[in-house]
């Protein structure tokens, strides 16, 4: 792996490693039971920010593509997340939602024309192997709606994933813009379920106001540039393997900052989630390969013919609001759930 590759990636990881602190900071510092409404509050303040700095909208078929990226990446993903987190038991939904590697292997091959190894297979097996001894605990029965949330959310971050890659960004369009348009159709579309769903906003005070600062412009809006910056210079499925490293961060911080346990089977499964992290990303070359196939109106071409470098793979997923573990009933809070990273 040459030096600005390995740049690249680090930089990329920043964004899942960032998404895992989302359960502390949501459980220490924001209302209770209130997901979706901090979902529009990371995604929605965010997107404005970045639109009023980059002043720059959609244009052409770029408005609707715009809205199925947000849509994918944070509109239907969050929702999705959260019903499965609120029906299962306490990891099952990051246990499910840790199949998103193999979603993106199969849609880069689709879309993408990444051809899928034995290695990238086997790498996301061990991927989900790894953070299901990490997060679950629970036992409990399968709830149908909860199991179909969960694989819904998955497939959902990852096809965002795969077509951010395979659509690219307009000429003259930097991540900044991209991240900007996607975060506020996100944020748009989760408003009004926040509002049905949870009703009228909570009364905030400071401590509140902080937490959401955080998350807005930390967590979602520099986190998600880098992500979307990883996804145009790395092949899909490599940077899909960085997502283990969210919910890898959310159990180190559990047991630094909130004295949660680790269990000598969950640093083992900590230790194969992070080795599959790694093994994702050796050998995988960076897509800077463009195909001279035909632009789409305007969309700079990406890396979507047969001689883009095969990767591995990982759901974005990251990225998430969470609740508190009396809120889900559950024994594991919602602090490694968000598997797909993302993001």
């Amino acid at each position: 792996m040459n030096r600005n590759r390995l740049a690249t990636v680090a930089l990329t990881a920043l964004a899942p490693v960032s998404w895992g602190s989302t359960y502390f900071v949501t459980t220490q510092f924001l209302p209770a039971d209130r997901p979706l409404f901090t979902g529009m509050m990371r995604a929605l303040p965010a997107g404005l920010a970045l639109l009023a700095l980059t002043r720059r909208l959609p244009r052409g078929d770029w408005w609707w593509k715009a809205v199925v990226l947000g849509a994918l990446n944070i509109g239907a993903f969050f929702p999705l997340l959260f019903l499965s987190a609120y029906r299962l038991p306490g990891g099952m939904a990051a246990v499910i939602g840790s199949v998103g590697p193999l979603w993106v292997t199969g849609l880069a091959a689709l879309f993408l024309g990444e051809r899928p190894t034995l290695r990238t297979l086997l790498t996301g097996i061990a991927a989900a192997l790894g953070v299901s001894l990490v997060v679950l605990k629970a036992a409990g029965s399968f709830d149908a709606i909860g199991v179909i949330a969960a694989l819904g959310s998955s497939a959902s971050m990852s096809a965002g994933t795969v077509f951010t890659k395979r659509w690219g960004r307009p000429e003259g369009a930097g991540p900044l813009v991209l991240t900007g348009w996607q975060l506020t159709a996100g944020g748009l579309l989760i408003a009004p379920v926040a509002l049905f769903v949870e009703g009228a906003p909570p009364a905030l005070d400071g401590r509140n106001i902080a937490g959401y600062v955080y998350l807005a412009l930390v967590n979602t809006a520099v986190a998600y540039w880098l992500w979307f910056r990883g996804i145009g210079r790395m092949t899909a499925t490599s940077v899909t393997f960085l997502g283990p490293l969210s919910p890898l961060t959310a159990a180190v911080i559990g047991w630094a900052a909130l004295g949660q346990a680790l269990a000598p089977v969950q640093l083992l499964g900590m230790a194969i989630a992070f080795g599959a992290t790694l093994a994702g990303q050796i050998g995988a070359g960076p897509s800077g390969t463009r195909s001279s196939g035909t632009r789409s109106s305007g969309t700079r071409p990406s890396a979507t013919g047969p001689s883009s470098a095969t990767g591995s793979a990982r759901s974005v997923e990251e990225l998430k609001p969470f609740s508190s573990a009396e809120g889900n009933a559950a024994e594991l809070s919602m602090d490694v759930i968000g598997v797909a990273v993302r993001r």
